[in-house]
């Protein structure tokens, strides 16, 4: 798929397809307005019979319409405009791309001008629309044979028309949504690939290959020989049932000073999870793919710091390995001894998450950078507490929570602050070892998985844990620029935002 801002008037183009914008009334009686003053003109029979209303993610199509030199027609609802967002935007246009797919042109203008008339939102509007389209251009089929048959000739190029597209800050937060879409996509498709397909070996290969070119990027891959040398035991532990081998993966990032700290983001890349030897049952178990999605992620966030040359340092630490059922594999009852010295009984060996971030954690805080973020789909538990609207997430540090609900409101994705106490430390005290993997008390799950993974972490660093079981994958039905089952790339344009909230 092809996106680009066009200078153009919108009137003088010769397009198949064209998309304009109408938004609903605030008060309840009056109708709905067509943004293209043009076409609204053409378009009143549909606005008076209410065919069209403004309401957000609508998508009305008048095929062969013929009107103004484009061959059909496309209006797509924006919502009340006191209600617009970036994050609306993003929604729209997810409806919009749909709509042009539907129509199989190979091209299509978009009207961008008709968005906002007020050019202090444009800047955002213009990286919501990027995104917004490039999101919904993923599709994961390269597995099928029809694949096979795809020709250049059949992508889809969409003109985004302004006169604002000179304009140095729409041009970059234009660019900066492309570059955020494309990172999010390639990072679903890491998530999307099958275990047999996306082993830990294969998913440090594409780090590599995808970081190649990037300025002031390097990627360095442990093996399980430096992985054992480098005390990783909870790594190793997990690893031991399967015949795949680990890797940990440093991706480095160097946009400023040498003597500034950096911001270190830390990844669970479980490429396939069974549960070990507490074995998962069996429904559902091929969702266990998407078990790596905090790791990619972390990849994902990495490669789009670097493209858009933040002027900050910044590390990402991905711990990958399978977590399967072989004669070596681990125990419940065994004891395992993390990189800081630490060591931690398993009591479930499908509490396998903490364990492989555990080392990744400790050797993040060696670097003592400014703040560490992590992310991994770690517990069923936040799947209850918060289903797949919202990212839970953990801090104690309030300097470090008031960037993420920043950084989030600029992303558009939802977190949600959940509660972390020394309570949930004291319930993740080990018998015979000096923590356990799995709390002695009831509930609160998610909550005492952090409070493990805060053991691991120096109580002087910013921490904050997101929990991405929820959002991890299948949250199409509430974003329409996701896949309906696939990865959703969940905290990529969060972590950026956070990054540049260091620069």
């Amino acid at each position: 798929m092809a996106f680009n801002l066009l200078n153009k008037d919108i009137n003088t183009l010769t397009c198949p397809a064209l998309v304009v914008f109408s938004k609903a009334s605030a008060q309840k009686d009056k109708l709905a307005k067509v943004t293209h003053n043009e076409l609204a003109k053409h378009l009143t029979d549909a606005i008076e019979e209410k065919t069209i209303t403004g309401k957000h993610q609508e998508a009305i199509t008048f095929r062969e319409y013929n009107v103004e030199g484009y061959r059909h027609l496309i209006v797509i609802g924006l919502g009340k405009e006191n209600e617009i967002t970036h994050e609306s935007v993003r929604q729209s246009m997810a409806s919009a791309f749909e709509a042009i797919k539907a129509l199989n042109v190979k091209e299509a203008a978009v009207h961008f001008d008709g968005i906002t008339a007020s050019k202090k939102d444009a800047a955002d509007f213009a990286q919501a629309v990027a995104e917004g389209l490039v999101l919904t251009s993923y599709v994961f089929d390269e597995l099928k044979a029809s694949a096979k048959n795809k020709k250049e000739s059949d992508e889809i190029t969409v003109h985004i028309v302004t006169k604002l597209a000179t304009d140095k800050a729409i041009k970059a937060a234009f660019s900066e949504g492309l570059v955020l879409g494309n990172v999010v996509n390639f990072s679903r498709r890491l998530g999307d690939m099958p275990g047999n397909l996306m082993t830990p070996t294969i998913l440090a290969d594409s780090t590599v290959a995808a970081a190649k070119g990037i300025a002031n990027l390097k990627v360095t891959v442990w093996d399980k020989a430096r992985i054992k040398k480098e005390r990783m035991g909870g790594l190793l532990g997990v690893a031991q049932g399967s015949d795949q081998e680990p890797r940990f993966i440093i991706m480095e990032y160097k946009g400023a000073a040498a003597s500034k700290k950096p911001v270190c983001f830390v990844g669970k890349g479980l490429t396939f999870d069974c549960g070990g030897i507490s074995i998962k049952p069996s429904s559902g178990m091929e969702e266990m793919k998407y078990d790596m999605c905090g790791g990619a992620n972390v990849i994902g966030t990495m490669l789009a710091i670097a493209q858009l040359k933040l002027k900050v340092n910044a590390v990402g630490l991905v711990a990958s390995t399978e977590n399967l059922v072989n004669g070596s594999a681990t125990k419940p009852g065994d004891v395992h001894t993390a990189r800081n010295g630490k060591t931690f009984e398993i009591n479930n060996t499908d509490a396998e998450g903490r364990l492989i971030l555990a080392d990744a954690l400790s050797y993040a805080t060696e670097l003592a950078p400014q703040m560490i973020c992590d992310a991994a789909t770690l517990t069923g538990a936040m799947v209850v507490a918060l289903g797949n609207t919202h990212t839970g997430y953990f801090t104690r540090n309030n300097a470090l929570k008031n960037k993420v609900e920043k950084a989030a409101v600029e992303s558009g994705e939802w977190v949600w602050h959940m509660p972390l106490t020394d309570f949930h430390v004291k319930d993740m005290k080990g018998t015979y070892a000096d923590l356990s993997n799995m709390s002695y008390s009831k509930g609160a799950g998610s909550a005492t998985a952090a409070a493990f993974l805060e053991q691991f972490v120096g109580e002087e660093i910013p921490w904050a844990h997101f929990d991405i079981a929820g959002t991890g994958w299948a949250v199409g039905n509430r974003l329409p620029y996701s896949p309906k089952k696939g990865a959703s790339g969940v905290m990529i344009r969060t972590f950026v935002e956070i990054a540049k909230s260091y620069v």
